[in-house]
């Protein structure tokens, strides 16, 4: 993952008050930044289940699932 993508996606994280839907991460996101760096809900979340992993972000298995960093 590219440095710019991570800071993104990071920095609406740290930013939430509440966990994410990945659509409402993309959302953030892209109104945020100048550009599509993510192309879908489906990247975002495919990217945040890898940081799931190493424990950088939990994962609230609801429907939809939702994101938050974990602190």
């Amino acid at each position: 993952m590219h440095t710019q993508e991570y800071e993104s996606l990071r920095g609406v994280l740290a930013d939430a008050d509440e966990p994410l839907t990945a659509r409402e991460i993309l959302a953030l996101v892209e109104e945020l930044e100048d550009r599509d760096e993510f192309d879908s809900p489906h990247r975002v979340a495919t990217v945040l289940g890898r940081w799931a992993r190493r424990g950088e972000v939990e994962v609230i298995a609801d429907s939809p699932y939702r994101y938050r960093l974990n602190t």
